[in-house]
């Protein structure tokens, strides 16, 4: 897959590095604590995405990126 400075492609979307990195790291505090302290509801007021990180096209013509999580952004190259 095409992977550019800022992000990368999986195949199934593009990813920002920085924020995957970052989430990683969190997840692997989270499971540090045992199993009866990271559960939570299983409803919440404030869902969020499980793909943090999946970045949007930021215009209509889809060659820039944006990482909805960090606000970066950067052009693909479509060539």
């Amino acid at each position: 897959m095409q992977e550019i400075e800022l992000f990368y492609n999986d195949g199934t979307g593009w990813f920002c590095k920085q924020c995957e990195k970052e989430i990683g790291l969190q997840k692997e505090l989270e499971h540090a604590h045992a199993r009866f302290f990271r559960e939570g509801e299983a409803e919440s007021k404030f869902p969020s995405l499980a793909d943090q990180a999946r970045a949007k096209w930021l215009d209509r013509i889809a060659e820039i990126l944006i990482c909805p999580r960090c606000g970066i952004t950067e052009k693909v190259d479509k060539h």
